[in-house]
């Protein structure tokens, strides 16, 4: 682990560790679940657990310049500029459960928005501003 502060949270430690350690040649990351040396693991618990660790594979990826890797983010990237919401589920690392179900769970008035940030979205009013639109917050 980075770090040992952060009871409840060791996946997110073991990740960030795992991601060093693959970066630098490690070839085998064990999981680490958010329920570690606090009680037995369920099921939530383990699943959590080995997407942070595929996070951390991923993050080594990038880092060895792995093109596979790259193009994925990459074909994410565009999938959040364009805001198109079933190709970033599609490419989600856990196939977009969790972000599916947050975004259901807070529909946003309107489809061309985030729901955290609506007409305020940055991304919305980038892509109207490179269209040649004008942006008004207040429509």
């Amino acid at each position: 682990l980075v770090t040992d502060v952060a009871p409840g949270y060791d996946h997110i430690t073991a990740a960030i560790g795992g991601a060093i350690a693959a970066t630098y040649g490690a070839s085998f990351l064990c999981y680490v679940t958010p329920a570690e040396h606090l009680r037995l693991p369920n099921v939530d618990d383990v699943k959590e657990g080995i997407i942070a660790s595929k996070i951390a594979a991923h993050a080594a990826d990038l880092a060895k310049g792995n093109p596979e890797a790259w193009a994925w983010d990459y074909a994410m990237s565009d999938a959040r500029r364009e805001l198109d919401w079933e190709k970033q589920f599609s490419l989600a690392i856990d196939g977009g459960e969790k972000a599916r179900r947050y975004r259901a769970e807070s529909t946003p008035e309107r489809e061309d928005t985030c729901t955290m940030c609506g007409k305020m979205c940055a991304v919305r009013n980038m892509n109207k501003i490179l269209r040649g639109e004008d942006v008004d917050i207040m429509d």
